[in-house]
C-alpha cells in the first residue's frame, strides 16, 4: 500500500494525489492537520531519507517560527519535526520500504508506474 502524507491544501500534495488518481493507483492519505505522527515513525523516515530532504527550510512555517536564526542541527530538526509536522517537505510518500519526498512527476513515473 502507498501512503501519502501531507495536507490537502498543499499544491504539491494535490499534484501527487492527482497523479495517483489519474493512474488508477489506490493510496491512503494521512492528513498532518488531523493526525499525529509518532516519533518512531519520524525516526524511521530519517533512516530511509536524509533529514535535510524531509525538513522544509523554505516554507512559511519555518520562516514564521524564526528557525533560521536557531541554526538547527539534525537533532534540533528532528525535535521540531516531532512538534510541528508542517515543517515536512510535502508530500512524503511511503511505498514498500522507501520514501519519496516532494512532488516530481518524473520520479513518480519511474517509481510508481
Amino acid at each position: 500500500m502507498i501512503t501519502v502524507y501531507g495536507i490537502k491544501t498543499c499544491g504539491s500534495v494535490r499534484n501527487a494525489l492527482k497523479f495517483f488518481k489519474d493512474n488508477n493507483i489506490d493510496v491512503e492519505f494521512f492528513d498532518f492537520k488531523k493526525e499525529t505522527l509518532t516519533q518512531e515513525k519520524i525516526a524511521s523516515w530519517i533512516k530511509k531519507s536524509d533529514i535535510n530532504i524531509l525538513f522544509n527550510n523554505k516554507g512559511t512555517k519555518y520562516k514564521n517560527l524564526g528557525l533560521k536564526e536557531l541554526n538547527l542541527d539534525d537533532q534540533g530538526k528532528f525535535e521540531w519535526l516531532c512538534k510541528e509536522p508542517m515543517l515536512f517537505k510535502r508530500p512524503v510518500i511511503e511505498f514498500k520500504n522507501t520514501l519519496v519526498v516532494a512532488w516530481d512527476e518524473e520520479v513518480y513515473k519511474n517509481t510508481f508506474l
